[in-house]
Order: structure tokens, then sequence, then C-alpha cells
């Protein structure tokens, strides 16, 4: 996985570059995200559940 052009300058990129492209990496990666977006959205849906519990008591 080494740099795709013959220069080193961002001058020469021309669409979308990051680490994976034209592999399965790009897909893992984003399900890894997903996971932790929706593990951070049950998680804190948990702890205001039980501080919201807290206060009507």
């Amino acid at each position: 996985m080494g740099f795709p052009y013959d220069e080193a300058s961002w001058s020469v990129v021309d669409g979308a570059m990051f680490m994976g492209w034209g592999s399965a990496m790009p897909g893992f990666f984003t399900l890894i995200a997903a996971l932790i977006c929706l593990a951070v959205l049950v998680f804190g849906q948990k702890t205001e559940a039980a501080k919201t519990r807290q206060f009507e008591k």
C-alpha cells in the first residue's frame, strides 16, 4: 500500500484517497465505525434514562 502516484504531492490527487481503496477494508472500517456509534448511542440512552429515573422519584 504505497503512495499510488509518481510524485509525492497533493496536487496530483484527483479524487478520493484513503487507506484500503479498492479492497474490502473501507467496508470493514465503516462497519467498525457504525458499531462504535451504535454502542455510544445505547450507552448514552441507558445512562440518561437512569438519570431521569433518579429525578422522577
